[in-house]
């Protein structure tokens, strides 16, 4: 043997919860080492003694072998004393100290645990909370950190012997996984009534049974209850849209496997490797012609939102009733999701006839992510469980701990500390007393298990806003007022670990300007300190406000007002005969604020071609102009674009063009591409004149209007062709859910220009 040597090592990163000590003792004694490993509040630590060629093959092994859920941010060691020890051991965590420790998510069942709820021969043969250290929940169950089992909901479970005997084992996969249990000492699934009665005999047979019948099933997941029809049969799809209140916004489906998907949709290897992946996100996908779906489910789409079985509480379910089923948030329309039984009950109990519950209490709700892949890679559109908490690193550092309160629409909100941002959950709409109670619950535990007392707090510059006036109630912080578009190409510009300069795109509906109107087709050119408004496309008033967003044909005749279109033979003139009260409104300049927003001029030209008067989701007009466009058409109408320090999109040219072309009867899908074409013509051709003027040569994307996908592919090849690099979202969504990460990123841009 050579020289002995002894490390005391330290790895941080998600390394908790993930089978890091299992993997680590069994490298050890592979290897002949002695020592020990546990967890503390800031990740592992180890110590390791050995023969020195030995050590050093250990240590790079744990990075490089290291577990498929593990994600290693940083390893370092230090020479210490060789004292001799016999043997390697786990010892006890260490809770002292301030809390480092990374939070892996919820994590879908792996291949071992699925063939062991299938296997009759095995003790957890369809056991719907059979677990290892390789999956099950994480986030959703932690109370604290570290993330030991006391600290989680499991702590109310007593192991049995044999679950007790896996949990010690260091050779078992089960080896300290947190949430391990059995038929004999783990959470018990039943089927109640909305009264809260149980049904009688098998609850997963009996469950599968009220699916066939065409009943409405509350099913309690990983993150909070779902609700669940057949997604064949169009009665039951009906009755749940009634009762729900959602009249239009597509359901998700769970299928039971990848064939099974392909019986649905068209998938290729990015998407099959989303579906199958550990995070388990609803995956957009274009549906095939003859998709055995009821219409109900997902009218007026070309897409359908695929989701495989993540638990094995959804393996079994599915096992009992083979057909495709819809899964939806457990929710009545913008609440968040129901997590805890009495309230499920008592929210839910006008939607569904039963209730597939159990008695593992969930800690944090999450509500499921979505994603589509677009040019071949992942674009986030929610970013939830499975994603969540696992931060944002950037490639600097926060001089001060920052928490960033996001935006109004789909909310999340972020704390950052060192080069760590820890983007929330989904919170949804801030405009209801449950959302905001979500919204602020999740901070404080955010701030608790991440050990973040926020010394900077940044927000929104809209003064309305219920996540501003959150921000404005800390004392002795500084506060950080940060515009809605320059948080979204910051957002961008973290997410791909840049800090700028770019030539930034904010493409989105709403956004409160500096000037204190509405902004949302902006061209800027920023960097994460700062930015410059250099172009955006031409006001137009909106008239009756918020009213012309939940109806788009509003903003039609504001449109065509400014062209002197306003002729009774339009069919949005004719579906709408108030017109000419709004008409009066916008001569009056009453209650029409101006607003740059790319979101309305899709609305309005939706409403132009027919597709949609009123919306019943927000950007549902939008979504389907893109749906309805002919993407084979490749020609494009004419924008002018106005010089000065402030370029002048006049999206009124597009909206001339598709009236012209209307009349002329080309067909509405030939219009919308061509619409599509136009726009996005003009946005590369103001990139190129801003390119000229200040040497740029990089563009940003960022804003909900950004997730058309056709808009998109559109933007980005034309800008390819013309020289430019373009950034794209990859871990966080386009859309308002990434604002809080932009807000963190500028706060922490500012803090250390001042340091």
């Amino acid at each position: 043997m050579g020289e002995l040597v002894r490390k005391r090592v330290r790895v941080e990163g998600i390394v908790q919860g993930v089978g890091f000590r299992p993997f680590v003792y069994s490298l050890a004694i592979r290897l002949g080492l002695a020592g020990h490993v546990g967890n503390d509040v800031h990740g592992v630590f180890i110590e390791v003694e050995g023969a020195a060629s030995d050590v050093q093959r250990f240590l790079g092994s744990l990075r490089e072998q290291a577990p498929p859920l593990a994600s290693v941010a940083r390893i370092s060691a230090t020479d210490v004393v060789v004292v001799a020890e016999g043997g390697f051991r786990v010892v006890d965590s260490d809770a002292a100290g301030p809390r480092a420790a990374l939070v892996a998510g919820d994590t879908a069942t792996c291949a071992d645990c699925s063939h062991e709820i299938a296997d009759p021969g095995d003790r957890r043969f369809a056991y719907p909370f059979t677990n290892c250290t390789n999956c099950g929940p994480r986030f959703t169950i932690v109370r604290d950190v570290p993330y030991d089992r006391p600290n989680t909901t499991m702590s109310g479970f007593a192991l049995c012997a044999r679950c007790e005997a896996e949990y010690r084992d260091p050779a078992n996969r089960r080896f300290h996984a947190q949430p391990v249990c059995c038929p004999d000492c783990g959470p018990r699934l039943r089927l109640i009534d909305r009264d809260g009665v149980a049904r009688q005999g098998d609850p997963l047979a009996e469950a599968a049974a009220a699916l066939a019948r065409g009943e409405v099933l509350a099913v309690k997941g990983l993150g909070g209850f779902h609700v669940a029809v057949d997604a064949t049969n169009d009665y039951a799809a009906a009755t749940l849209r009634k009762r729900k209140h959602r009249e239009d916004k597509p359901f998700a489906i769970m299928v039971a496997s990848v064939e099974q998907a392909r019986s649905l949709c068209a998938i290729d290897d990015v998407e099959e490797a989303l579906l199958t992946s550990r995070r388990r996100p609803i995956v957009l996908l274009d549906r095939l012609p003859d998709a055995p779906v009821a219409p109900s489910v997902a009218p007026g789409t070309r897409q359908l939102g695929l989701v495989l079985p993540y638990t094995p509480l959804h393996h079994l379910l599915l096992r009992g009733f083979p057909r495709p089923i819809v899964l939806t948030s457990g929710n009545v329309s913008d609440e968040p999701i129901a997590f805890r039984d009495d309230d499920a009950l008592e929210r839910l109990g006008e939607i569904a006839d039963a209730f597939l519950t159990h008695d593992r209490p969930i800690h944090m709700c999450t509500d499921d992510s979505v994603v589509r892949v677009v040019r071949g890679r992942e674009m986030p559109i929610r970013r939830s469980r499975g994603y969540v908490p696992e931060p944002v690193t950037l490639p600097w550092s926060f001089p001060r701990p920052v928490l960033a309160c996001g935006a109004e629409l789909k909310n999340t909100f972020a704390v950052a500390k060192d080069e760590h941002v820890f983007v929330s959950h989904h919170i949804g709409d801030l405009e209801n007393y449950e959302t905001l109670r979500s919204f602020t619950s999740g901070i404080a535990h955010f701030r608790r298990i991440f050990d973040v007392e926020p010394q900077v707090v940044a927000h929104d510059l809209h003064p309305e806003y219920l996540s501003t006036k959150f921000a404005a109630e800390f004392d002795g912080v500084e506060l950080v007022g940060v515009q809605h578009h320059h948080a979204h190409i910051a957002s961008c510009l973290a997410d791909n670990g840049e800090a700028g300069p770019v030539i930034g795109v904010a493409f989105d509906g709403t956004g409160y300007g500096t000037d204190g109107s509405i902004w949302g087709g902006e061209f800027l050119v920023a960097d994460l300190a700062g930015f410059r408004r250099l172009g955006h496309l031409e006001p137009v008033p909106l008239p009756g406000g918020a009213t012309a967003i939940k109806q788009p044909w509003r903003t039609a005749v504001s449109y065509l007002a400014g062209i002197d279109h306003l002729s009774a033979d339009l069919d949005v003139l004719r579906r709408n005969p108030g017109w000419t009260e709004v008409v009066a409104l916008l001569r009056q300049h009453r209650h029409a604020p101006p607003t740059s927003s790319a979101g309305r001029l899709f609305d309005a030209v939706a409403a132009i071609l027919g597709v949609r008067d009123a919306i019943n989701y927000e950007g549902q007009a939008a979504v389907e102009l893109e749906q309805l466009a002919d993407t084979a058409d490749a020609g494009h109408y004419p924008v002018s674009i106005s010089g000065g320090p402030v370029l002048r999109v006049r999206g009124a040219d597009l909206v001339r063009s598709v009236v012209a072309d209307l009349r002329a009867g080309i067909p509405a899908p030939v219009i919308a591409a061509r619409f599509h074409n136009g726009l996005s013509a003009a946005v590369v051709e103001v990139c190129d004149r801003l390119r000229e003027r200040t040497g740029l040569r990089v563009v940003a994307l960022s804003g909900g209007v950004f997730q058309n996908a056709l808009l998109l592919l559109r933007v980005t090849t034309m800008l390819g062709r013309r020289g430019f690099r373009t950034l794209l979202h990859s871990q966080v969504p386009a859309n308002d859910g990434g604002i809080s990460l932009g807000q963190a990123a500028v706060a922490g841009a500012l803090c250390r220009q001042r340091c």
